[in-house]
């Protein structure tokens, strides 16, 4: 007998799909992630919305790369600074690059860490979708952490990192000479380690070398909920949902 096997980019698609169907609804405030994963969940909603079975939705984008994808499909677009949204949302849902047993996240692989972040503290909820190689025992040994850093720091900043134990490489462009520039005009210096790291410990050491715009680890409290959100009840929620992606098309909704 023949199981179901979905190829990756089936797997993106089924869990981004899922966790939309879950958690979004009409007249919602939206951060809108970034990456591989979060566009398959940006381009479902566009298609609800198409459909007229979603309505009244304000999108905040995390990237020049998701700002397009909603003009694409029509998903109207606003910043955390616009009078609508106020600097505050309903609803994140992101991708991640490493997701560990607490559901503490590597995220950054597309360079969007810095807005990624900041959308995320502004949520009431935030859900993150990954597909089941994403799920790894300790952060920051096989997938590199980004850290964004002001240009004129990056050799001090370099030279901090290794201090600390870090192997550091600054990303390169692939399809343009040179290093990577962040929507921001930073730098990205990806990191790892040999050996098991605390990465909440990390994530506020790393933000506290002069010339660090953000690194890349989200290890929570993730944010404050507030008691007037539409969405949720007040309170502090410390760590994302996360909606993993199997290879036999089933979805598992981790809290």
């Amino acid at each position: 007998m023949n199981e179901k096997h979905l190829d990756q980019n089936a797997v993106k698609e089924s869990v981004g799909r899922a966790a939309v169907d879950a958690l979004v609804k009409s007249g919602m405030k939206l951060g809108l992630g970034t990456g591989s994963t979060a566009i398959p969940a940006v381009r479902y909603i566009g298609a609800l919305l198409g459909e007229g079975k979603l309505k009244n939705i304000m999108a905040v984008p995390t990237s020049f790369q998701t700002s397009i994808e909603c003009e694409k499909w029509g998903i109207p677009l606003f910043t955390l600074n616009s009078k609508q949204i106020n600097g505050a949302l309903d609803l994140t849902i992101d991708g991640a690059d490493e997701v560990d047993s607490e559901n503490r996240l590597v995220k950054g692989g597309g360079g969007a860490l810095l807005v990624e972040k900041i959308v995320a503290y502004a949520s009431a909820f935030y859900a993150v979708v990954v597909d089941e190689t994403k799920i790894v025992e300790h952060l920051g040994l096989s997938f590199p952490v980004p850290v964004e850093v002001v240009p004129e720091a990056r050799i001090n900043v370099t030279q901090a990192l290794e201090g600390i134990g870090a192997e550091v490489t600054l990303r390169e462009a692939v399809r343009k000479a040179g290093p990577v520039i962040t929507d921001h005009g930073n730098l990205l210096l990806d990191i790892r380690f040999r050996e098991v790291v605390d990465p909440a410990a990390l994530e506020a050491e790393l933000n506290r070398i002069p010339g660090v715009v953000e690194n890349g680890f989200f290890t929570g409290p993730a944010h404050i909920v507030s008691s007037t959100s539409s969405f949720g009840s007040g309170g502090r929620q410390l760590r994302p949902l996360v909606f993993i992606g199997h290879g036999d098309g089933s979805v598992e909704r981790r809290e």
